[in-house]
């Protein structure tokens, strides 16, 4: 036997030195790590954008799975196409021609989740100092997304009906080079916002007088718990738009089965890009979520978790009435999961979620959902979907006594 023990230690990778320097602009997640922390029993949180998990449908992929595993194994347990399972495309198409989005089978790409979506985004699209426009703040996972690729963010600010058209309006003016505008019109995550219809028709207005494309990010669109369904933009903007949507808020995030709309031309460079990535969607996956909107099972439950966010939603409001203090004010959101909290301006939420922790309940601090990480610092995310509505109320009335303790009224 070869004696390799004088190699020992000689040629250690100076591993530092050998990545690659876009790894510099790779941070992560707060959220990731607040889900670390909470899986202590005794801690409350409103951090994650998770659903509710005793409302996953387990017995509908239960019989999914028995019978597609009976009947089609062969299949389902083979490599796929990258562009998805045509039926699953089928159903979706249908679906989503109930909200005239301008979908076909040839232009639906189906993904690993929302998240897979945006990254194939930031490799067909961004080029390193690319300007690109979101809301102040924005989805902190399309931050993450895009980081790597190097752009410049240009924001706009929002209020209670989304993002600010006369804002976006100056802004592409002194940015005539921005490349996409990025907007999560039904339930903006963090800000719980929608954006009204008359916003929708003036931001495809500018977008096409300043020669930007629109990304619409649609996760919760099927998640309204009151007022009347707004039409997408992409039906107001059809050539010139990209449309993301998942089952992750209506089956389960840990299906990780998401879509995309685009034009054809654009489907066929975002083909190439996950094909090097991942070359297909799971078929197991694809076949299960199939099978259970073909059988109708779907809609019945959606219906099931509008009614019990909803009442989440409302007990929070009502907890956060009685227990938060004067100057402390929120969102009011139709739908989605999360609502926005503005505090003080003395308040460092960070500095707040250190006491929230001793107080044994968790939050998402503002500043990490602005590209820039510098404001938000008075705000928070809270989550309603997740915890019942008996833990909301003790959660939110740990919070406000956080809150109190901050502002010296405690």
């Amino acid at each position: 036997m070869t004696d390799r023990s004088h190699f020992d230690g000689q040629y250690t990778t100076s591993w530092d030195k050998a990545l690659a320097k876009r790894t510099e602009r790779m941070k992560g997640s707060i959220i990731r790590e607040l889900l670390k922390l909470t899986m202590q029993p005794d801690i409350i949180s409103f951090g994650g954008g998770l659903p509710a998990p005793e409302l996953f449908p387990v017995r509908d992929f239960r019989e999914a799975c028995d019978w597609i595993l009976t009947h089609d194994a062969e299949s389902v347990l083979q490599y796929g196409t990258t562009e998805g399972y045509p039926p699953l495309k089928d159903y979706l198409v249908e679906a989503m021609h109930k909200y005239d989005v301008p979908a076909e089978r040839d232009n639906v790409l189906l993904v690993n989740g929302s998240q897979q979506a945006l990254d194939l985004l930031g490799k067909v699209f961004i080029d390193e100092g690319d300007e690109i426009v979101t809301c102040r703040p924005t989805y902190l996972g399309a931050i993450q997304a895009w980081n790597v690729y190097g752009p410049k963010f240009v924001t706009v600010p929002l209020d209670d009906d989304g993002m600010r058209m006369d804002e976006l309006e100056q802004v592409l003016t002194a940015h005539p080079k921005a490349k996409f505008i990025y907007v999560l019109p039904n339930f903006h995550n963090p800000a719980g916002t929608t954006l009204t219809l008359e916003r929708r028709y003036r931001l495809v207005e500018l977008a096409a007088k300043h020669g930007a494309f629109i990304i619409e990010d649609d996760p919760y669109g099927e998640l309204r718990f009151e007022g009347e369904d707004l039409i997408p933009i992409c039906a107001l903007h059809k050539e010139n738009a990209v449309y993301i949507s998942t089952f992750s808020k209506t089956l389960a995030p840990g299906l990780r089965l998401g879509w995309i709309v685009a034009p054809k031309a654009v489907i066929a460079k975002f083909v190439q890009a996950k094909q090097g990535s991942d070359l297909n969607t799971s078929t197991l996956v694809q076949y299960m979520a199939h099978d259970i909107c073909s059988r109708g099972l779907i809609k019945p439950h959606v219906k099931k978790i509008r009614e019990v966010y909803r009442e989440r939603r409302n007990v929070m409001l009502q907890a956060m009435e009685e227990h938060f203090p004067p100057g402390v004010t929120w969102t009011r959101p139709q739908g989605g999961l999360f609502l926005w909290v503005r505090m003080p301006e003395q308040i460092d939420a960070e500095e707040l979620l250190k006491v929230a922790i001793e107080e044994k309940v968790a939050f998402v601090p503002g500043n990490v959902f602005y590209p820039e990480g510098t404001d938000g610092r008075s705000c928070m995310r809270l989550n309603f979907s997740f915890c019942q509505p008996d833990v909301i109320r003790e959660g939110i009335r740990r919070l406000g006594q956080a809150i109190k303790r901050e502002m010296g009224l405690a």
